[in-house]
């Protein structure tokens, strides 16, 4: 059974279609990306997973049925805006925070020292919300999403504001829920992070759902006519079915004829001698599947 299953849900805001008969499954213990331009529709869709909103059409159940308020303290949400109180310390705002997930006062304490030395934020404690830096605040609400250690993570832009060694710890740490048993929903615009951490992926665009699966069928499905080839000498011009040449990071990306094949050019790099340090077919990033689906649903 998915942790989430979101049915053919849609939702209007008067006269605009924010989401557009959305439909897909949530497994347990995956880092699941939902990705999409501004404006696509995806936090219309996180705020309907959580009960936030109710949606005009459609049906979503989450940890087993619909939600409810037992259900949300086995949930732990990150929104991109951050939801701190400004006004008081950082010890006094993860504590309370916790309370509000049913945290005895103790476990709590217990638990937010283990994170505050983990995010190197210990030496902070007393110290106002709106005293820390961005990216102490971004560490701060990663540590109130995390505190009452929830079956489902649904977090928003989770890397902003933060610096690679931070970056990095918070991917281990994602990793690490995963390998407990946690379902992770991550929205961002870092689509290398996806890559690095998704098990599957969704992307919304105009309200509808427009790619979804395992990053690599996507990556097969949408496969380039392109070759990535490392050579220590240089590539003869007059390759068969070759119609683009163009260095890349040290290798040369050959752009192929509709009717050749990568098979076909490896043949015949090798039938010329030419000493060969690497050959594979250009796979697309998830960034440049992303930019393709939008730009040409917005042609």
């Amino acid at each position: 059974m998915n942790v989430i299953e979101v049915n053919q849900i849609s939702k209007s805001f008067g006269s605009m279609k924010a989401v557009d008969g959305v439909s897909f499954g949530v497994a347990p213990g995956e880092i699941f990306g939902l990705l999409g331009p501004n404006g696509a529709g995806k936090t219309t869709t996180i705020r309907i997973i959580l009960d936030i909103y109710k949606p005009d059409e459609g049906k979503v159940c989450v940890l087993g049925g619909e939600m409810s308020e037992g259900a949300k303290q086995r949930i732990g949400y990150l929104p991109e805006e951050r939801g701190l109180y400004q006004d008081i310390s950082l010890e006094r705002c993860l504590l309370y925070l916790a309370s509000l997930k049913g945290m005895p006062r103790t476990d709590a304490r217990e638990r937010l020292q283990e994170y505050l030395e983990q995010f190197d934020l210990a030496e902070h404690r007393k110290k106002k919300i709106k005293e820390l830096s961005k990216g102490m605040q971004q560490k701060a609400q990663l540590i109130a999403t995390l505190i009452h250690q929830p079956d489902l993570i649904i977090i928003d832009e989770p890397f902003t504001a933060l610096d690679p060694v931070n970056t990095q710890m918070v991917k281990d740490i994602f990793r690490q829920e995963r390998e407990r048993g946690v379902t992770i929903v991550m929205c961002t615009h870092q689509m290398h992070q996806v890559e690095v951490l998704c098990d599957r992926t969704a992307l919304i665009n105009k309200g509808q759902l427009v790619l979804y699966g395992k990053l690599a069928e996507i990556r097969r499905e949408y496969v380039s006519q392109a070759v990535i080839v490392s050579s220590p000498e240089a590539l003869p011009a007059d390759l068969p079915g070759v119609t683009a040449m163009e260095p890349q990071n040290g290798s040369t990306r050959l752009q192929l004829a509709e009717c050749t094949s990568a098979d076909q050019l490896l043949k015949a790099l090798v039938t010329r001698g030419i000493s060969l340090e690497s050959f594979a077919v250009a796979a697309p990033s998830l960034e440049e599947i992303f930019i393709q689906i939008v730009n040409g649903e917005a042609e």
